[in-house]
């Protein structure tokens, strides 16, 4: 995978979102909050509206097809409104390893400054590979969630971290 540009995905872009979300969520369960069983079960409606009210980028081939994609909420709560969410991670087999994902969590990063302080994520503890490339981009552990998720009848921890964006 040699090259791949950035971009921010409208609701006009939701079934291929939906496509790779779903992906990702089939092959990987333990790496997401959400389930393959109840996203799969959602009207394409329902993504658009994400799609609306977060900032989802995806990179893309040069055909246009989506390699991988990384979002960024912000809760409307007025005491919370500081604090940003990195959700949805997820690149597809074929661009690891091409530098997609460091572009993804840089270019979120760069929408989050100026909207909030700091960024938030969970990652599973075994995800090696995510937690060494959220520490790169300056990603700090801030405490362990025990048993976070459950899948089928395996739990899985979580590292919470965070990034300061503040541009003091």
């Amino acid at each position: 995978m040699d090259q791949f540009r950035l971009r921010r995905l409208g609701a006009s872009d939701a079934e291929a979102f939906r496509d790779v979300r779903l992906e990702g969520l089939r092959h990987h369960p333990e790496a997401f909050g959400s389930s393959w069983e109840e996203e799969s079960e959602r009207p394409l409606v329902w993504f658009a509206e994400r799609l609306e009210r977060n900032v989802v980028l995806a990179g893309c081939a040069d055909n246009h097809e989506i390699l991988g994609v990384a979002a960024f909420g912000v809760q409307d709560a007025l005491k919370t409104r500081h604090k940003g969410f990195l959700w949805g991670m997820y690149v597809r087999p074929e661009a690891r390893g091409s530098g997609l994902a460091a572009a993804l969590v840089e270019r979120l990063l760069s929408e989050a400054r100026g909207t909030v302080e700091e960024v938030r994520l969970a990652v599973v503890t075994s995800n090696e590979a995510a937690i060494r490339l959220y520490t790169r981009h300056g990603f700090r552990q801030y405490g362990v969630e025990r048993r976070a998720l459950k899948v089928d009848d395996r739990y899985y921890d979580e590292i919470l971290m965070a990034c300061s964006v503040r541009l003091d």
